[in-house]
């Protein structure tokens, strides 16, 4: 196919083995560029499927793809805590450096457990960390979350599909939920199919006492107080907000290219302000649209390409973002979502994401098979 002739100094590092890193870590083997994928955990976290891991036992086992098996000695697992863009090497936290020619990173958004994993863990551990917090849920009868974003509308909406006889409440501070950048008929359906399921809406209110609670463990009777003046009062509190840029690889290397809010800027190739061998790809790249793994997805295929383009003196590429197309799964058995601008209907939703949350398609671009 595509091999391109390479000089024996280019050695690509992709830091960061989520939708993007994936994704451009493929195109670079199929070009064979050599590179290493650097990630914290030992293997790929579907994290679309996170939720659903949760409330299902035994699921969360098809959400972790082993790096391994797919990228061999390609694969490093570690943590980047450094970058000298002079010697152009990262340190890792056990020391180890890696020299790079050309740095793609893909370091993604961090956030609470169970939307996020993010701690150095094999996946093992991190299937039954998993597991142990869907016996949690059993356990509780009356479960809260804490936010109505995109997170917190699946979370509330998984709990009460597997659960119907909980008692779900959602607390967020606006009064539409989901993604702010849906469209508003798209967040008015989501807050109808909560409601449908039974989920309680306290909308308007911030929760006041977060920091005395304790998250994702069965506690019978903790009070959560809003700045209303509002008490309710649950046995389990999950955590749907605060995800941030996870900027612990660059932040202190790549400070004058570092955006208030974490990310890199970078220009319309996603080359990162001031290098031309630094790209930035997903949510951790400065770009004004929602944060997806479909982006993730589309922002892997221009960078990767302009890596091999500049080896082999082609042009670059540009990256446009398009029409916000969102799917959000609410439950197996329901879902809402727009393409390119435009309202989908429930069912198109529920069959194209809601009930197998896209999988099928991790462990295909991964070229393994997945487990039964």
């Amino acid at each position: 196919g595509g091999q391109l002739s390479i000089d024996q100094n280019v050695h690509v590092v992709v830091v960061g083995g989520g939708f993007g890193g994936v994704a451009a870590a493929q195109h670079l083997k199929h070009h064979g560029v050599p590179f290493m994928l650097i990630d914290i955990l030992d293997a790929f976290h579907h994290n679309v499927a996170a939720l659903r891991a949760s409330v299902q036992s035994g699921f969360a086992k098809q959400t972790f793809i082993p790096y391994k098996e797919t990228f061999g000695l390609n694969f490093l697992q570690g943590r980047v805590m450094r970058i000298d863009t002079e010697t152009q090497t990262l340190v890792l936290d056990n020391g180890k450096e890696v020299r790079y020619s050309h740095l793609l990173l893909c370091t993604g958004t961090s956030g609470p457990f169970p939307g996020k994993h993010n701690s150095v863990d094999t996946y093992q551990s991190a299937i039954q960390k998993y597991e142990d917090f869907g016996n949690e849920i059993q356990a509780a009868n009356t479960i809260l979350v804490v936010g109505g974003g995109t997170t917190g509308v699946e979370m509330a909406a998984e709990v009460k599909t597997e659960f119907p006889k909980k008692k779900v409440i959602l607390i967020h501070p606006r009064d539409d939920l989901a993604d702010p950048e849906l469209l508003p008929s798209v967040k008015e359906q989501a807050k109808q199919v909560l409601l449908e399921k039974g989920v309680e809406l306290l909308l308007g209110h911030k929760v006041s006492n977060l920091d005395e609670l304790e998250f994702n463990k069965c506690r019978s009777g903790m009070v959560v107080k809003t700045n209303k003046n509002e008490q309710v009062t649950a046995d389990l509190v999950i955590c749907c907000t605060g995800n941030k840029i996870n900027s612990e690889a660059y932040c202190s290397s790549l400070s004058a290219s570092v955006a208030e809010n974490g990310a890199l800027k970078v220009n319309k190739h996603l080359q990162v302000d001031g290098f031309d061998n630094v790209y930035a790809v997903g949510d951790c790249a400065n770009i004004s649209e929602p944060k997806m793994a479909y982006h993730a997805g589309l922002h892997a295929a221009v960078a990767a390409t302009n890596i091999t383009n500049s080896l082999s003196g082609k042009a670059l590429t540009s990256y446009h973002p398009g029409n916000v197309s969102m799917l959000v799964a609410m439950g197996r058995d329901a879902g809402v979502g727009q393409f390119n601008g435009y309202k989908l209907p429930r069912f198109m939703v529920v069959k194209g994401k809601s009930q197998g949350l896209m999988l099928w398609k991790s462990w295909k671009e991964m070229g393994q098979k997945a487990p039964n």
